[in-house]
């Protein structure tokens, strides 16, 4: 795993912990935070679409910015609904902050040092949101459908895992 995945995992996982330590995130923050996590991937599924040289990386980050833009829609669609205010805080700021490093130090790499450090942050980031979502997101949820959302939208964090894992061992063999 590169040193800025590894970074990036440490930090969402930091304040994953820090956020369920100092106090567990309420459904604002919740909102914020899955709507910020989202929106990290498809930045960087932005950036792959354009930038990847391998056909596969391609299309993952072309299912990364569909997918991650979908569950944005249905959370923007559940707080709308919901009347609730996604609130800003430390595990959101962290999140953005690590996806803006990530597409910072992605944007000076091209050719196969890109594709294998996008799909190494990929797996990384999937992993270390998949904690959050076990951990801290799904039993800190107070409301129902917030929870409900979080459950449904698990597989395909889970499923996006996989795949990054997938790509990164293809990837390794053609190295």
């Amino acid at each position: 795993m590169n040193k800025l995945a590894t970074v990036t995992a440490a930090i969402l996982l930091l304040a994953a912990a820090t956020t369920a330590a100092a106090q567990a995130p309420n459904d604002a923050q919740i909102a914020a935070i899955v709507v910020t996590a989202n929106q990290v991937d498809i930045d960087a599924g932005k950036l792959a679409e354009a930038k990847a040289s391998h056909a596969d990386v391609k299309a993952f980050a072309k299912q990364m910015v569909t997918d991650h833009s979908g569950v944005n829609k249905q959370a923007v669609a559940l707080v709308t609904k919901l009347k609730v205010t996604p609130e800003d805080n430390a595990t959101a700021q962290s999140l953005k902050a690590g996806g803006v490093d990530n597409v910072r130090s992605l944007e000076k790499m091209s050719g196969a040092a890109f594709d294998r450090a996008y799909v190494e942050h990929e797996v990384a980031y999937h992993q270390q949101v998949l904690d959050a979502i076990d951990k801290v997101l799904i039993p800190g949820a107070q409301n129902a459908e917030l929870k409900a959302l979080l459950v449904a939208v698990r597989p395909a964090f889970a499923a996006h895992l996989d795949h990054a894992k997938g790509l990164q061992a293809s990837l390794a063999k053609k190295s």
